[in-house]
């Protein structure tokens, strides 16, 4: 497993099956202009696997496209830790796909915000359940 602000091969997640998989079966919610469809996994070496998309309906332009697909990049890889970690704690694998639904194009400021507060809901789905038995522990 890799440490620190990386984003090798291994976490991008791939395969035709592994993401139709992910769509029909993954819990989807909006931070404008961030769209997060995630589920969890069999437990593997690799504790989150993200994808990024950029419509080509909303943007004709391949350079603004992979633009965004950077930006989104950028802002998952410096900001990754508030996820692997529960990951990683929780004993389980996440598969993500963060896509982008806004018309205009935004700046990374407002994208790395975003995507902070998207990696932070995901996480408190899975945070939800370790604050009782912490609790329980420090009572005895």
């Amino acid at each position: 497993m890799t440490t620190g602000n990386t984003f090798p091969k291994a976490e991008h997640l791939c395969g035709e099956i592994r993401i139709s998989q992910l769509f029909t079966e993954g819990k989807a919610f909006i931070v404008y202009p961030l769209r997060i469809v995630y589920r969890v996994v069999d437990k593997n070496e690799i504790p989150v696997k993200v994808m990024f998309s950029v419509p080509k309906k909303r943007f004709k332009r391949a350079v603004k496209r992979n633009r965004l697909k950077r930006l989104m990049r950028e802002a998952y890889r410096i900001n990754k830790t508030l996820l692997t970690e529960i990951a990683i704690h929780n004993h389980i694998s996440i598969e993500m796909a963060v896509g982008y639904v806004s018309d205009e194009l935004a700046d990374f400021e407002v994208i790395q915000s975003k995507m902070i507060s998207a990696l932070k809901k995901v996480a408190a789905k899975f945070t939800a359940v370790t604050p009782t038995a912490q609790t329980s522990e420090n009572e005895h």
